[in-house]
């Protein structure tokens, strides 16, 4: 059976503050395994209400990343802190402020869409409040029809929008999104990339792992990651300007890899 997330502190109907400034700071942070240098001295900020992308291949520590600012895995070295909290200090204080929600987010197959969205909301502690929020996570994300239905009957686009239901039942400031749209549809991408867009202007801050450059243009700023290096950083625009003999992203990403090499 998979496990739970750590329960955050409070929870429940109305929005968690918002942020103003910048929601993540990050300063050298670095993460090593023996003699493996997964994040290597890594630094940026992730302003407050935007949708930020970490992108890079596979190994480059994106995931390593995430697993930082989410309080999950401390740091080597560095510093980071999210919604004001420190990673590496105050980690029941991050994961309290977060959503994360990760490529094998544990939904409970043998549980309907309705009863998996009780289980979290119990998790994150939303007795007073649970009807309204599971009510609002079914309509939020197109999940009303499914409520009796199993979740390993589910699509992948589906699993992906019950997975990030569940993921926003406490009202997260802050919301990790690692490898999202991962072996699904375009057609579901697209769906989930409109509920995102919905969420930030809401006010959510949201942070995203991908190596699909397709998305790349959807974030309003973001960084690329390379064997653990951060190679560049900014908006698309800005990123697309320091490389004017490439046509697109995807080219970008190419000739980062080969000059890391």
């Amino acid at each position: 059976m998979k496990s739970a997330p750590p329960s955050p502190e409070g929870g429940g109907g109305a929005p968690a503050a918002l942020i103003d400034g910048d929601a993540v700071q990050v300063r050298n942070l670095a993460r090593h395994f023996g003699p493996v240098k997964a994040v290597d001295g890594v630094t940026f900020d992730i302003r407050a209400r935007e949708i930020f992308g970490i992108l890079g291949p596979n190994g480059s520590g994106k995931t390593t990343a995430i697993r930082m600012l989410c309080g999950i895995l401390t740091p080597t070295s560095g510093t980071a802190t999210v919604a004001g909290a420190d990673v590496t200090t105050q980690p029941e204080r991050v994961k309290s402020a977060i959503g994360y929600m990760s490529q094998a987010f544990g939904l409970y197959g043998d549980l309907t869409v309705e009863e998996n969205l009780r289980f979290y909301g119990g998790v994150y502690g939303l007795e007073a409040t649970l009807e309204a929020r599971v009510a609002w996570a079914k309509e939020r994300m197109m999940l009303g029809e499914l409520g009796s239905r199993l979740a390993a009957k589910l699509s992948g686009g589906q699993r992906q929008r019950l997975a990030l239901g569940c993921s926003l039942l406490h009202r997260p400031q802050v919301l990790f999104l690692d490898e999202p749209t991962a072996g699904v549809d375009p057609a579901a991408r697209r769906l989930f990339w409109q509920i995102i867009r919905g969420l930030s202007s809401e006010g959510t801050t949201i942070i995203v792992t991908t190596h699909y450059m397709d998305e790349a243009e959807r974030f309003d700023r973001l960084a690329f990651l390379s064997r653990g290096h951060l190679t560049a950083y900014g908006t698309p625009t800005e990123v697309k300007r320091t490389f004017p003999e490439a046509s697109n992203l995807e080219d970008i990403f190419v000739q980062l890899q080969e000059r890391d090499g």
